[in-house]
């Protein structure tokens, strides 16, 4: 270790964020929330997830169960709060900043293998610990912060997070004054009990520190603001100072948790708790002042009264997202297109428009295999929408009902996005119905198929031969080259998201795929048919090879179109509130448009 690396390591500050009680309590929107303020107290703030589970990242897990997998600009497939942490801060994070289990222990067991140990027996104590205190260094190094914020995913008590837990003391011990650990907890109101219960939360704070851990802040989540008489019973269970008990009620949107956190002094209490100071630079100048701006600017139009449902409407947009990733078991969830729907969000509030998602199954479009009872999809309904939006996905789940959908959508000028597989699925549906390639689809779905219209990346074809699944995709950030004149150059350049580079404007944008465009029918596609003009490519790599936009002309004349717009890479990845990103910007336009007709 190096003179500068000692120094760095002795004064940087470690927040650690901990779970109580149960999951899915709000770990993931706190840890964003501090980070934001710190940010408006002028430091350098870097965010970082460690996830428990022995999976090596979050690519090859189920999005339903786990929710959606968001990708960094390195290629790194993570947890969905990595994206919370992106937004909150209107960062980039890096691949330093997200761990798994999984993670550790392949780099520790291939530097075993390779004789990195040198041949001494090597143990979860103290080699596994070490190198995580090791990762959550280096993420610091990195990222040159003054202070991290760590959040630990699970609850206290789970057996998968103790060593991450374990890193985290030792860490303490080496830095007492440079390191704090927040527990977010669960305060439960039983119905037919009427009163909050702390016990559980105390039972947590209990459990964490049989694990040599104190707790010095503690954030209480709940359906109702902690009452001064529970503040201060936990207070005195738990050994935190009263006023380090922090409220964190229901509310109807995540972007007022700063804001709720700076009423209960949060900011102040940090910087006493890790003996700082507010900064006096360009950071602290602003302050929270974007953000509160921001989420007033939500609250007023989410609080719009109207004296009519028609009045109502006005003040909404309703955007229709096809896709098969909602249902586990008897519930439905959204976790699985949750920068999606916050794209949708952003850019609808930066418009003066309310919002209004609706889920809706693919499966619901597909015909029935049953045809006796004459049953068949019930386009119609999708006339009740403003816009249609079909998400990435893989496989040929719902791909058919999907595809019957878009072909509505086109028909009748209804605003369709296509993200990544939606559009793929668009310019099949465009292939078979205006084209006539009957037949004509994916590898992914019929390597056979007389028309394939989506093909593997040739690279990616020896990566599945060898069963090599995880990590293997088009991975990360990517250039695309963009078409002058068109709906997605128009857009870019108009929010200033662009460089030229030989005269063309150019997008960096995330990937998250292995199959494209098959270049054999690509000229066929642009051309069309007559009266019925071509999907126009509007983005490709700098070489011209892949396919990164299509789109159809704009207009109301045959085969022109209000907004039908398709991307191979994931936009919604680099939405943020203070920065809505510019292709869904011009879907909600297009789409608000359409709810005044």
């Amino acid at each position: 270790m190096n003179k500068s690396n000692d120094a760095f390591r002795r004064k940087h500050k470690y927040i650690f964020v901990v779970g109580g009680v149960m999951s899915g309590v709000g770990k993931g929107i706190a840890t964003s929330s501090i980070g934001t303020l710190l940010h408006a107290k002028g430091f350098d703030v870097n965010l970082a997830k460690v996830d428990p589970y022995l999976n090596v990242d979050a690519g090859t897990m189920n999005p339903t169960e786990h929710g959606e997998v968001f990708v960094l600009n390195s290629g790194m497939e993570t947890d969905q709060d990595m994206g919370n942490y992106e937004r909150f801060m209107n960062r980039d994070l890096t691949h330093e900043d997200y761990m798994t289990s999984g993670m550790v222990y392949k780099y520790v067991i291939d530097k075993e293998r390779a004789l990195g140990f040198k041949g001494k027996c090597v143990e979860a104590v103290p080699d596994i610990r070490d190198e995580i205190i090791s990762r959550y260094e280096r993420a610091a190094e990195v990222n040159k912060s003054e202070i991290s914020v760590i959040e630990i995913g699970g609850t206290v008590g789970d057996y998968q997070n103790i060593m991450f837990i374990e890193a985290a003391r030792v860490l303490k011990i080496r830095h007492p004054e440079n390191v704090i650990f927040i527990m977010v907890s669960y305060l439960p109101i039983p119905p037919k009990i009427g009163e909050m219960k702390s016990r559980p939360t105390q039972n947590a704070v209990h459990q964490l520190a049989s694990y040599g851990v104190t707790t010095d802040i503690l954030i209480g989540r709940s359906e109702q603001p902690i009452d001064k008489k529970r503040k201060e019973k936990i207070a005195i269970s738990c050994n935190v100072p009263v006023d380090h008990v922090i409220s964190a009620p229901d509310i109807e949107s995540v972007y007022d948790v700063p804001l709720n956190f700076e009423k209960d002094q949060l900011g102040e209490i940090l910087m006493k708790t890790l003996h700082l100071k507010p900064k006096k630079n360009a950071l602290a100048s602003r302050g929270m002042a974007d953000w509160k701006k921001f989420a007033e600017g939500v609250k007023e139009i989410r609080g719009r009264i109207a004296d009519t449902p028609a009045e109502a409407r006005k003040n909404e947009v309703h955007i229709a997202i096809v896709g098969k990733y909602f249902s586990t078991g008897d519930f439905v969830l959204t976790d699985a297109y949750v920068s999606v729907l916050e794209a949708i969000k952003y850019s609808a509030y930066s418009l003066g428009k309310k919002p209004v998602i609706h889920t809706v199954n693919a499966r619901d479009f597909e015909m029935q295999e049953d045809s006796s009872k004459n049953w068949k999809p019930n386009y119609a309904d999708l006339d009740l929408y403003d816009g249609i939006i079909v998400p990435g996905g893989f496989g040929e789940s719902g791909i058919e009902g999907k595809l019957n959908v878009i072909r509505y959508a086109r028909e009748q000028q209804i605003p369709y996005f296509g993200l990544c597989y939606g559009m793929q699925l668009m310019t099949i549906e465009y292939a078979r119905n205006v084209l006539g390639l009957e037949g004509a689809t994916t590898a992914e779905i019929d390597p056979k198929a007389p028309h394939l219209v989506i093909d593997i990346m040739p690279d990616q074809k020896k990566k599945l031969a060898e069963g090599n699944f995880g990590g293997s995709m088009r991975l990360g950030a990517y250039d695309s080259k963009l078409k002058e004149g068109t709906i997605a150059e128009k857009a870019y350049v108009g929010a200033g998201w662009t460089k030229t580079v030989g005269g063309h404007a150019i997008v960096s944008e995330r990937h998250r795929h292995r199959y494209e465009v098959n270049p054999e029918y690509v000229e066929r596609i642009q051309a069309g048919i007559a009266g019925q003009p071509g999907l126009i490519f509007s983005g490709t790599s700098p070489d011209g090879r892949l396919m990164e936009i299509a789109e159809l002309p704009r207009g109301t004349a045959s085969g022109k179109h209000p907004f039908f717009l398709g991307t191979q890479f994931h936009p919604e990845f680099l939405a943020r509130p203070l920065r809505p990103h510019p292709l869904f910007t011009e879907f909600v336009k297009a789409s608000i448009a359409k709810g005044k007709k």
